[in-house]
């Protein structure tokens, strides 16, 4: 009699294989929902960092035209910001303690000077790369 009782005892310890496929669907339906909306903010997230900085170097733009009496030219781009272009005496930078960021994306931020939707065109293409867009793959402009 003890001999049965200790093999029915073991038995209800572990779990059945059952049991562990039904958890690990469980979880993974979970995971399916959950996680189309985690990363959908994330992609939220990096179009917010690009219109930061765009705001932040909007501002060092600013700046430099307030001392110099113009924006950088095209060809001298956001480096003008960081170091004094070759003709430019009055000059008073840096506007910026650093190089200019990348966009979130990894690529240099597009800068225009005369521009075409304002005094001067500052932009990202998104996570495509490419002019246009909708969503996360949309513009993040100055304008």
């Amino acid at each position: 009699m003890m001999h049965s009782y200790k093999q029915q005892k073991n038995k209800a310890l572990g779990f059945t294989l059952l049991e562990l496929l039904v958890v690990m669907v469980i979880i993974g339906l979970l995971a399916a929902y959950v996680g189309p909306k985690y990363f959908s903010q994330v992609g939220k997230s990096e179009v917010k960092m690009a219109q930061a900085q765009i705001d932040s170097l909007e501002k060092a733009l600013h700046q430099y035209r307030l001392d110099v009496g113009s924006y950088p030219a095209t060809e001298n781009g956001l480096a003008a910001l960081t170091a004094r272009p070759n003709n430019e005496p009055k000059w008073q930078g840096p506007y910026l303690s650093k190089m200019p960021p990348s966009d979130p994306w990894g690529r240099p931020y597009v800068y225009k000077y005369p521009g075409e939707r304002s005094e001067f065109d500052l932009l990202s293409y998104g996570k495509d790369g490419q002019p246009g867009g909708e969503g996360e793959a949309a513009d993040v402009t100055n304008w």
